[in-house]
């Protein structure tokens, strides 16, 4: 993704301290404590402009959230849009958000073991060459990152507009042993299930027509029943 970076877009982020974290490795273990509170944690890898988490988290006050992206632009827009979206709500910045910046491929120095509940992948790349298969956030590798870090309920969602992305994903998840549930092939087909929250792409995709695949992979002991 090719952004224009603003001038100033690097000091904007260190004065926002209430909601940006560029150095998230020092809060290994201690995300509740960053928090204030005992809630669960969900994550988002690949925010994007964070029109998701924005309006997730607000509707979820009582579950914190942190968004990732590597990139300081996006991290920059979705802080705009998380505290645009609230201030529509009649609030301020948010309290259960947190943006980080950090490549998902380093995910296990950021997140102590069993301290994530539930990871969000929407409309990942999907990297179709076979070549970049190693890259695919539900490649192998990335989902023994993902059990590393969720606990006894963690859960991974994954939503995507690729159906090649998302048959190498089922067989993946399959390989792993990972139960799954509420597999979708068309998840808008029959009209938008209630208190669904769209992402960007989601939005435009479906205004196009075209079908958003989607499924909830078990991965804790307590509901996934390994």
């Amino acid at each position: 993704m090719r952004l224009r970076r603003k001038a100033d877009t690097k000091e904007l982020l260190i004065a926002q301290q209430e909601l940006v974290e560029l150095e998230p490795a020092k809060h290994k273990g201690k995300w509740k404590e960053l928090f204030g509170n005992d809630h669960p944690i969900h994550v988002e890898l690949g925010m994007g402009k964070g029109k998701f988490i924005s309006e997730l988290s607000a509707a979820h006050p009582n579950i914190n959230y942190i968004g990732i992206d590597m990139y300081d632009e996006l991290i920059r827009r979705a802080g705009d849009k998380a505290v645009a979206f609230r201030m529509e709500q009649g609030g301020g910045v948010p309290h259960n958000v947190r943006l980080v910046r950090w490549n998902i491929e380093q995910l296990e120095e950021i997140f102590d073991e069993d301290e994530i509940e539930r990871i969000y992948l929407n409309f990942s790349d999907p990297w179709p060459k076979k070549r970049h298969a190693a890259r695919r956030l539900t490649h192998p590798a990335f989902l023994h990152k993902y059990k590393k870090v969720l606990n006894s309920r963690g859960e991974i969602h994954f939503k995507t507009d690729s159906m090649t992305l998302f048959e190498f994903s089922l067989n993946s998840f399959a390989d792993e042993h990972l139960r799954m549930r509420n597999i979708s092939l068309d998840l808008h087909r029959e009209g938008t299930p209630e208190g669904h929250i769209f992402t960007e792409y989601e939005s435009k995709f479906v205004e196009q027509g075209m079908p958003i695949y989607r499924c909830e992979v078990l991965v804790g002991e307590e509901i996934g029943g390994r």
